[in-house]
């Protein structure tokens, strides 16, 4: 039975929603502390690690299960020291055990459940475990006293094992040096996501379908590189099917986790930062690639999404919302029947009915999520399809689908809404601040860079030390957690694309003194790539380095990124033998998987070539200088980089960093754009016309 004390544990003190949610836990949980530590070794006791997040479905029940539960919270602290960690607080931590996790058992996942030594050495590892045994899975209450039988009566065994996969772990990341990245990578990525789409229904194999924007992102490159439409035509799919699913917020915008099934209709409803930020980058490239309305639409609605329910009044983007309300996942997105018919018109009831395919029983069949029954709001068609099928007015039945769009969200405001996370993660927030700024310029929407600008001040206030470290964590007032790899290089990221849509110098120096820092202090001197952790950061058992772009690319793939861009704004060539570097380290696991690494991909798109870089010699508050400038934002030209001098600043910024730049000039006084392609410049001029034709 749930404990009916109000007493607190060890987590009160803590800043992270994760483990505030835990705090009233009769299990006597300390943060991740040398105070654990020094009582284990004290004690003699091993180490009970859980590791989680707050909006994660699985921890929430093995939480309300067992960590609530006065039995098994009696049995945790009789014969462990109980560790709670939140994996976005300290991925460094998680990485870890997650590997050590993945070797014993095959899989990973959260929570995640982890023995260990007072020496932090691991020797047990699973993730989600009931209290009860069921099936072939033990429950805490047995699995307890198995494990405190083995460390009172083999502890030379149990320590001998774990000394063992400590060493083991610390071999696995230790990258050894390849060969080149070619063209031909690039070729088999494309084959491998060619083979694995799913036609029908867009997105790459059967279910669960995750977005994973960077593989669209890159097939949009591809499609560039090659003029291969197929590849263009697997980026539209995609992205409009995922935008007529389940998995979009029809109603309060923004894109759910994942889809449990091919058709995208039914999501794991929680909602993360960073998949909204990479989704805006998707679908504004998408647009700017295609000029389909859909595709601006869906951009600008996320962004509403994130401007309106994720961002803190001083500018910080928020981390997450649950997917949970009342102990239900998604009861705060899906539908009765009649509740749509109370709120609705008969007119508005049959066009929802119609649009978004409503059923009096339901619209899915989900018999082990709590929300069967229920109706999610999906198209089978898309808006041009419908008005076609049924003959109805496009203009007429837009205006009628926004009607009926805030009626049905006003109602929702007034439901008990799932938790929000609301800590500020650094490298979350330089995704958010890359995708506004693109969108910015897609768009030539000023707002959106003014929401990055602040952001990034946000970030500059907070969470950038005087000596110029980063810090991961703010949350209450209180800014924690040494920056990781993934700190250092998204942020940079999102200064690097502030300065491509402002051609403000001042966040191209910032972008430099990071990626100075995240050099300095993460490169693996002797292998080569980025370690996750500083060379000045607590010392774990293991120094892990990442290159697999998963739900969110590597700090490796996107530095290679932001390495090779820096070079050709700077002319810097250690930057782009560095990022050939990148490539070299991991070789051998990018070859292995191509489509695995397709944030890696881009960045050797780009080295590859063709590029370009644009020198605008002008005067950024003239008329001629600003034509240019958003004519050149609306064309699909992802693999550049632009360079603004104004010709009245003698000494400036950009001459400084960019010192080439210096020579360049005017022509008749007028706004003056100068073209490099693959190492080879055209004659200047002042027409966009003839811009246009040196892009081609």
């Amino acid at each position: 039975m749930p404990s009916s004390k109000k007493k607190f544990n060890r987590l009160i003190n803590e800043k992270s929603p994760y483990l505030l949610q835990h705090a009233k836990n009769p299990v006597d949980w300390f943060p991740w502390s040398q105070e654990a530590f020094h009582k284990a070794k004290k004690e003699n006791k091993p180490i009970f690690l859980s590791i989680g997040y707050s909006t994660c479905h699985w921890c929430h029940v093995m939480a309300n299960e067992s960590f609530e539960d006065e039995e098994v919270a009696k049995l945790l602290n009789n014969n462990f020291v109980c560790i709670k960690v939140d994996r976005e607080e300290r991925p460094d931590i998680d990485k870890i055990y997650m590997n050590f996790c993945q070797i014993i058992t095959g899989t990973g996942g959260w929570p995640l459940t982890i023995i260990m030594t007072p020496d932090k050495e691991p020797f047990f590892a699973a993730t989600y475990i009931p209290k009860q045994s069921r099936y072939e899975m033990k429950g805490l209450l047995v699995l307890i006293p198995e494990i405190k039988n083995l460390w009172e009566n083999k502890p030379d065994s149990l320590q001998k094992s774990a000394s063992e996969i400590t060493k083991a772990l610390q071999k696995i990341k230790k990258s050894s040096e390849g060969k080149e990245l070619n063209e031909k990578t690039i070729e088999i990525a494309f084959e491998k996501l060619f083979n694995s789409f799913d036609e029908l229904h867009g997105g790459f194999g059967n279910f669960p379908k995750f977005p994973t924007p960077h593989n669209l992102l890159f097939l949009l490159r591809y499609w560039k590189r090659t003029g291969n439409n197929y590849s263009l035509k697997m980026v539209e799919k995609t992205l409009e099917q995922m935008r007529q699913g389940g998995i979009y917020d029809h109603i309060g915008f923004g894109f759910h986790r994942y889809s449990t099934d091919r058709q995208w209709i039914l999501p794991h409803f929680e909602k993360m930062l960073y998949d909204q930020a990479l989704l805006i980058f998707a679908y504004s490239e998408a647009y700017q690639a295609t000029k389909k309305p859909i595709f601006k639409k869906t951009a600008q609605e996320i962004i509403e999404y994130i401007l309106h329910d994720m961002t803190d009044e001083e500018g910080g983007f928020y981390s997450a919302i649950d997917a949970d309300s009342e102990g239900k996942e998604g009861k705060f997105y899906t539908w009765d029947y009649e509740e749509l018919r109370n709120i609705l018109s008969s007119e508005e009831l049959r066009i929802v009915e119609k649009f978004y395919n409503i059923k009096k029983d339901g619209n899915f069949s989900a018999k082990e999520k709590s929300v069967d029954k229920k109706n999610i709001m999906y198209q089978l068609m898309s808006i041009d399809e419908y008005t076609d099928f049924y003959d109805f007015d496009r203009e007429k039945l837009t205006c009628k689908l926004e009607k009926i769009r805030v009626k049905l969200f006003n109602k929702r405001k007034k439901r008990i809404h799932p938790e929000k996370d609301d800590k500020i993660l650094t490298d979350w927030n330089g995704l958010m601040i890359a995708a506004l700024s693109k969108a910015s310029c897609v768009f030539n929407e000023i707002s959106y860079i003014e929401k990055a600008e602040k952001a990034f001040n946000f970030i500059s206030k907070n969470m950038i030390k005087k000596s110029g470290e980063l810090l991961h964590r703010y949350r209450d007032g209180e800014s924690k957690v040494q920056g990781f790899a993934d700190d250092y290089a998204f942020l940079t990221f999102g200064l690097i694309e502030i300065y491509l849509a402002t051609l403000s110098s001042k966040y191209l120096k910032i972008s430099l003194e990071l990626n100075k820092y995240l050099l300095n202090h993460f490169w693996d001197k002797s292998s080569g790539g980025l370690f996750f952790t500083s060379d000045t950061d607590e010392k774990l058992i293991a120094r892990t380095k990442e290159i697999y772009d998963g739900a969110i690319p590597s700090a490796n793939s996107i530095t290679m990124y932001n390495l090779i861009r820096l070079a050709r704004i700077t002319g810097n060539s250690d930057f782009e033998e560095k990022a050939k570097q990148i490539g070299i380290t991991f070789y051998d696991q990018i070859i292995g998987y191509p489509m695995g690494y397709t944030q890696v991909l881009i960045g050797l798109d780009f080295a590859i070539g063709p590029s370009f870089e644009i020198v605008i010699v002008g005067d950024k508050n003239k008329a001629d200088t600003n034509k240019i400038i958003n004519e050149l934002n609306k064309i699909y030209l992802p693999n550049k980089v632009v360079i603004l001098k104004e010709p009245t600043l003698k000494n400036s910024e950009i001459e400084k960093i960019s010192s080439f730049v210096k020579e360049y000039s005017q022509i008749e006084n007028k706004a003056t754009i100068y073209v490099c392609r693959n190492q080879k410049c055209s004659l200047p001029t002042t027409i966009i016309e003839k811009m246009k034709e040196q892009l081609e």
